[in-house]
């Protein structure tokens, strides 16, 4: 496909998701606070996993990028909305456009490979605990980290290039409060089957693949679980392996939502309201579910403050 220069000439108008009725100025100061909650509940993930030697260990490093991953999600939609909102300007430039598609579906997509290496941790810690060193060594745990986010990055890559090579015209108003493919793709007077079936194919191997994972995984963990004996035991791995379930549920639901319905079924006002739930709700919702439900993270958050108390 070749580039359109004239498509790089002209803004395009988010529409946004809330006007300015009494009403939508809550939702839009609640989504300003869930952000706000998503940005520090994150950072103290990634800080406490940082700084307690007790907490290197894969599962924890896995969670670490888990959170990066969702603070860095967060950022790439809110901010310009709010920017939006309270400016009353609604126009983006095609340049921070492609940044909004290729980071976001970046992030997606390297959480998408993220969470199944989540469970392939865990199935590898309570199915194999004898080899768990070996399984999962400082040098494997990195290399799928870093895999994570090299195989989404070339998916946001290849998103953005393709998207962009369209024509675009009309009004050029997105429905939508950030620039997310299947809406712009409603605004081209280009063909898109052929990318939109392309999508089709990315989310088939994005999401059902590494969906397959996490089920195998968690098959033989919770088979595993069964046949532990003791109580206790059986209790800390269920905890640890219903919260990443719980996050799994919320995200991947989300996620085929709204990536893996036709064009023909789709309703602005729905995705704009599942888009919000998966880039705004859930990265605020990953490190709650994970710290309140997680010993050692609250051992390492009260350590640190223990510290700051004797410092001062």
């Amino acid at each position: 496909m070749q580039w359109n220069n004239w498509t790089f000439s002209y803004d395009f108008i988010l529409l946004g998701i809330f006007d300015h009725s009494p009403l939508h100025t809550f939702f839009f100061s609640l989504t300003l606070g869930i952000f706000f909650m998503a940005i520090l509940g994150n950072s103290i993930m990634v800080l406490l996993i940082y700084l307690d030697v007790q907490l290197h260990t894969p599962m924890y490093i896995l969670l670490s990028q888990l959170s990066l991953m969702d603070l860095m999600l967060i950022c790439t939609t809110v901010p310009q909305m709010a920017f939006n909102f309270l400016s009353g300007n609604k126009s983006i430039s095609t340049a921070n456009c492609g940044c909004q598609i290729f980071f976001y579906v970046s992030l997606l997509g390297a959480e998408c490979f993220l969470l199944a290496l989540m469970a392939y941790d865990r199935y590898a810690a309570i199915c194999h605990p004898l080899r768990y060193p070996i399984l999962m060594s400082p040098k494997i745990c990195s290399l799928m980290a870093a895999s994570s986010w090299i195989l989404g990055s070339l998916d946001g890559i290849i998103e953005v290039a393709a998207a962009l090579s369209f024509s675009y015209c009309g009004a050029r108003e997105i429905p939508h409060f950030f620039c997310e493919v299947p809406a712009l793709l409603t605004l081209s007077c280009s063909d898109t089957s052929i990318y939109e079936m392309m999508i089709f194919f990315c989310c088939v191997i994005m999401l059902i693949f590494p969906v397959s994972i996490i089920i195998a995984s968690y098959t033989r963990v919770i088979l595993a679980v069964i046949r532990m004996s003791s109580a206790e035991s059986r209790h800390k791995a269920f905890a640890t392996c219903s919260s990443h379930l719980v996050v799994v549920g919320m995200y991947y639901g989300a996620a085929m939502f709204i990536y893996m319905r036709p064009s023909s079924g789709r309703s602005p006002n729905q995705d704009k309201m599942v888009s919000a739930f998966y880039t705004i709700l859930t990265p605020m919702l990953n490190p709650l579910i994970y710290s309140l439900r997680n010993r050692e993270v609250a051992r390492a958050f009260l350590k640190i403050l223990w510290m700051n108390k004797v410092a001062v």
